[in-house]
């Protein structure tokens, strides 16, 4: 008899109008210049990374381009090979305070 493994529990995430709120709060600001002030630093990190220039945010991390080689795979539903072109990724990599932190 084999024995099923308990589903691991969700996770609690939290969203972008959360966020919002959480920023508010703490800045005793408003709702609406916390969202502003949330696009411009997403869109900023979005541009640099856009023109392939890293954000290093000392200690939280860094917001980084990374390149993925080519390679062959295999279309799930027929099992025929497949070329995956190579191509560049967002990635972020924690800092050390960012991962003590969550310890």
């Amino acid at each position: 008899m084999a024995v099923k493994a308990k589903p691991k529990a969700k996770a609690k995430v939290m969203g972008k109008t959360e966020l919002i709120a959480a920023i508010a709060d703490k800045t005793k600001g408003s709702k609406k210049d916390a969202a502003e002030t949330l696009k411009v630093v997403l869109d900023t990190i979005q541009d640099n990374l856009k023109k392939g220039r890293g954000i290093r945010l000392i200690p939280f991390g860094s917001f980084e381009i990374r390149e993925r080689k080519g390679r062959t795979g295999r279309n799930p539903r027929t099992g025929d090979k497949i070329t995956i072109k190579a191509r560049k990724v967002p990635a972020f990599k924690p800092g050390k305070a960012l991962r003590d932190a969550v310890k």
